[in-house]
């Protein structure tokens, strides 16, 4: 009789972080998630189909965490500079605390692909709280676009809204 692991997906995530964390992504492999979540290599496979497919995992429950903080100022506020901060911050922070993993050059090779497919509607779900702002659907791209860019440099915030300021 196969063992029921409550809430395994979340599990396998959490491990799979824990070992990047502390390893580095060239490390961690299918089976030695497994190992340590106490499960078969294939049940790990019935959750994700590739090792890729798992990392992506936890930076998918995190990046959902940003959007849902960054929602949650963009209901609340009706000034664009508090909506541009929050999302620069969550922005900020998210790279900080996925660093190692976008220090790693076998991690990078393995998501470079990922990043050119995704990088569209990373920008659109940033530029959807802008929109209520601007003029143009353009003009929210464009600010999303140079917040990713702005941030993942470690520029400064009140540097860069001095110039978006003008498309608001």
């Amino acid at each position: 009789m196969p063992k029921i692991i409550k809430d395994l997906k979340n599990k396998l995530i959490s491990e799979a972080q824990r070992q990047v964390e502390a390893l580095g992504y060239g490390a961690v492999t299918m089976r030695s998630v497994a190992k340590a979540c106490g499960v078969g290599v294939g049940t790990v496979y019935n959750y994700f189909p590739s090792k890729d497919a798992l990392l992506a995992g936890y930076m998918l429950r995190d990046w959902e965490s940003c959007l849902a903080a960054i929602q949650a100022t963009s209901d609340k506020s009706q000034a664009p500079k508090a909506v541009a901060r929050c999302i620069f911050d969550q922005l900020l922070a998210y790279t900080r605390r996925h660093e190692g993993l976008f220090a790693d050059g076998a991690a990078r090779a393995a998501f470079a692909g990922a990043f050119g497919r995704y990088h569209g509607m990373l920008r659109s779900q940033l530029a959807l709280p802008l929109r209520k702002f601007c003029q143009s659907d353009f003009a929210a791209d464009f600010i999303a676009e140079d917040l990713i860019t702005w941030a993942m440099a470690g520029a400064d915030f009140d540097t860069l809204y001095a110039m978006l300021q003008k498309l608001f």
